[in-house]
């Protein structure tokens, strides 16, 4: 694969076994997350499932933090707020789900300028991500 000499480089988040193994083992994310506060895949289901239940303003608040963890982790990997970051990549994923729940929020409550920010950071960062959160 040829890439864009004028693109940076695609970031990739770190493995974090531990959060992700108590995840899948089916710990509440609740407890993932105050076990693994910077683990944004935690955040993220905490925020789909108050999604799910109606409550937009926490799925905001949970989506929110989830985003702000996942942008500390990606800067930390090398990302300068730019530049790919691929949602085949499975650590990145709970950052991308964490937007892609913020702009359902934000979208849920009216604030269609955050919707639109957030869909353009999932574009921007991957396209893949829109159509696999349902913003395609």
């Amino acid at each position: 694969m040829t890439r864009n000499l004028l693109e940076p480089p695609e970031t990739l988040l770190p493995e974090n076994e531990a959060a992700q193994g108590e995840l899948a083992a089916g710990t509440d994310p609740a407890e993932v997350a105050a076990h693994h506060p910077t683990f944004s895949a935690a955040w993220a289901a905490l925020a789909e499932s108050a999604l799910a239940a109606g409550e937009n303003i926490a799925a905001y608040a949970y989506a929110r933090t989830g985003y702000h963890r996942g942008l500390d982790a990606l800067r930390k990997a090398g990302w300068k707020g730019f530049g790919p970051v691929p949602w085949r990549h499975a650590p990145n994923q709970g950052v991308l789900r964490s937007i892609a729940a913020l702009a359902k929020a934000a979208k849920a409550i009216g604030e269609a300028d955050e919707f639109d920010r957030c869909r353009q950071l999932l574009a921007d960062s991957d396209p893949a991500s829109l159509e696999a959160n349902g913003l395609a």
